[in-house]
């Protein structure tokens, strides 16, 4: 499972929660990573997708396409066929 504000809130949908303001930081964490030539994908997701497969899995599944609408909504289609039972969502840049 994932760590919870109060044993209710996931921390991935902390921000902005205003009934538990007073747990939570009003200041998002930001991480920077270069994007260059020589980076193929990035997937953008939450822990629904995160916990029911790896980093590589995901990788894997998204190159098999070109679009990465179609990467993204096949990620989803995934992380429901392996039972995630959080919300998931993704980007695919």
């Amino acid at each position: 499972d994932v760590p919870r504000v109060n044993g209710q809130l996931a921390v991935s949908r902390a921000f902005g929660d205003k009934s538990l303001k007073s747990h939570l930081r009003s200041d998002p964490d930001v991480q920077w990573t270069n994007i260059d030539d020589n980076t193929d994908i990035l997937i953008l997701a939450s822990d629904g997708l995160w916990k029911v497969m790896s980093n590589q899995e995901a990788v894997d599944i998204a190159k098999k396409f070109k679009d990465p609408q179609k990467a993204s909504k096949q990620l989803i289609a995934e992380a429901v066929k392996r039972d995630s039972k959080d919300d998931i969502s993704c980007v695919v840049v």
